[in-house]
């Protein structure tokens, strides 16, 4: 099993981010589990969301721990949440950031810093980047298929609004599978 951790503010689409995962890992014929962790918190508050991956039937339903990945969707939040907490040596962190980060990581995890923000502004328009990032997340993780993302999110925001975000997270997928 493998697990996913996604780090947010209320508001940023967090919650929806690991739903819309969920839904593209089940279409790429993979068992998923998607649920957010938060309590009275209202918009901008930190707010946490988790997705397991199994190619068996996931019994577990705990919080995650020991992300194999870890989606900050918002770079302020490192220095006020422990973010990389219990991270696996071989994972993977996607940080929205407009520029690279000053800060240790924890051994043996790879670092991907993406301007999510500059993408979703210029094709969204608003400055929300959950679909931007599940684009980041798909090229860089392998545990999502790009055209099954795209038919997630295609069936979540109907007309012009899914085509956009479509286009976002395909921006940021071709970014992330560029660099490599």
């Amino acid at each position: 099993m493998r697990e996913l951790r996604i780090h947010g503010r209320g508001g940023q689409g967090s919650v929806t981010a690991a739903e819309l995962i969920a839904v593209a890992a089940f279409k790429s014929q993979v068992f998923s589990q998607a649920f957010p962790a938060f309590g009275v918190e209202r918009r901008g508050a930190p707010v946490q969301a988790f997705v397991r991956f199994s190619d068996s039937k996931i019994r577990l339903r705990s919080q995650v721990y020991e992300p194999d990945y870890v989606i900050i969707q918002d770079s302020t939040l490192i220095k006020d949440v422990p973010v990389f907490a219990g991270m696996k040596e071989g994972g993977i962190a996607i940080i929205n950031s407009e520029k690279e980060i000053d800060f240790s990581v924890p051994k043996g995890v790879r670092l991907i810093v993406i301007d999510a923000t500059k993408i979703a502004l210029e094709i969204l328009g608003i400055p929300i980047t959950n679909t931007t990032l599940l684009g980041a997340f798909a090229a860089a993780s392998g545990e999502i298929q790009l055209d099954a993302l795209e038919e997630a999110l295609g069936e979540r925001f109907r007309g012009n609004l899914g085509v956009t975000n479509i286009r976002a997270a395909k921006t940021a997928y071709d970014l992330i599978k560029g660099a490599n």
